[in-house]
């Protein structure tokens, strides 16, 4: 078992959340969502996020249709992300199906806090939670 950290994104365009974890308890915690202009976010905020938890491995949810198709827009978008953070940071980056990870992440947030806790960064950043903890989930398998 090793003990890699792992940063993982929720990538949308107006929004980007982001959670931390542990490979050796498989488990996340949100960070912070990072406001994106049609998808494209301070790239400095990123990179301040990055040299602080300095994770060996970044993970990006790739967003697909219920049957793990790609959707038109978003996912070649999302993979544009994903190659951007490689590129600028120099970090392995793996891209994880997130289907229904907002559904999954709302239903959670709403249970701890009620209406009040889903507010979109709460959303984003539980939703990648939701992949990362996924992700791990399938390394074990």
């Amino acid at each position: 078992m090793t003990s890699r950290t792992i940063m993982a994104f929720d990538y949308g365009t107006k929004s980007i959340g982001s959670a931390i974890g542990q490979e050796i308890t498989g488990t996340a915690t949100p960070l912070k969502a990072f406001k994106a202009k049609d998808g494209i976010p301070n790239w400095d905020d990123i990179e301040k996020q990055i040299k602080e938890w300095q994770p060996d491995l970044l993970v990006v949810g790739l967003p697909t249709d219920l049957h793990g198709q790609a959707l038109e827009t978003i996912t070649p978008r999302a993979k544009k992300f994903a190659n951007r953070l490689h590129g600028r940071f120099g970090l392995p980056v793996e891209l994880h199906d997130e289907r229904l990870s907002t559904a999954e992440a709302k239903a959670e947030l709403f249970s701890m806090g009620g209406y009040k806790a889903l507010s979109k960064g709460n959303i984003d950043c539980q939703s990648a939670v939701v992949i990362l903890e996924s992700w791990f989930e399938n390394l074990y398998r």
